[in-house]
């Protein structure tokens, strides 16, 4: 059955999204890009303070395809106790090598996820050495936020293609990227695992304002409900 991962940017709206029961929390700073990351030491009091009650994702940023960077962004988070990295792979630089510089996290059972965008033409060859560097999923978002959302920035022949792809690999498959409501009964029979949100969940649709509560109540029965 596929889940619902909620992004949040503090405590407050971790604990916000735990009481709604969502099935991933996402800890990310919106206001800092598409996957703007929060500090590591508010990372690990949200985790600490989770406590086991729901898995946790957390983004590294926005960082340019650097194996050393990206290694130490992603070295770094991994000591907070998420249980899952999200890093996503922005156009340019040396996405092999740093592919390749991550495959020694993995070898050390840190679940890593590759975040792929949609708007940006990426080749799909990449989702295999993901899978031979020891990834745990990938999910395919949008980078660019004013460009459209998911289901307008690729066709859905082209979605369908990424998640067959993706689960042939047996890697975990979520899609994100500016998802609405209506959005949900045209993605759920493609049973990824993760529909994510954030826009969504907050007032007025604005991915950097306050999460609303109705919101994201509504998101997740509407998710449970098509797809029981």
């Amino acid at each position: 059955m596929t889940g619902m991962l909620a992004s949040v940017n503090s405590l407050t709206e971790a604990l916000l999204v735990l009481n709604a029961e969502v099935d991933i929390i996402d800890l990310k700073q919106p206001e800092q890009g598409a996957l703007g990351a929060l500090e590591v030491a508010d990372v690990k009091k949200i985790v600490a303070e989770i406590a086991g009650r729901c898995p946790v994702s957390a983004t590294i940023g926005d960082l340019p395809m650097q194996p050393e960077l990206v290694f130490n962004a992603v070295k770094a988070m991994s000591e907070t106790g998420v249980d899952y990295i999200k890093i996503g792979f922005f156009p340019g630089d040396d996405w092999q090598g740093t592919v390749n510089k991550l495959a020694e996290l993995t070898g050390q059972n840190h679940a890593l996820i590759a975040v792929l965008f949609a708007d940006t033409q990426f080749d799909f060859a990449i989702i295999s050495l993901l899978k031979v560097a020891g990834f745990k999923g990938v999910m395919l978002d949008t980078m660019n936020k004013k460009s459209g959302a998911l289901l307008q920035v690729m066709s859905m022949a082209k979605i369908v293609g990424f998640i067959a792809q993706v689960k042939k690999l047996e890697l975990m498959c979520g899609l994100a990227g500016s998802l609405r409501l209506e959005d949900i009964p045209v993605l759920l029979p493609n049973k990824v695992d993760y529909l994510g949100f954030r826009g969504a969940l907050c007032q007025a649709g604005n991915r950097v304002g306050q999460l609303n509560k109705q919101a994201v109540m509504q998101i997740k029965e509407s998710i449970q409900c098509v797809g029981c």
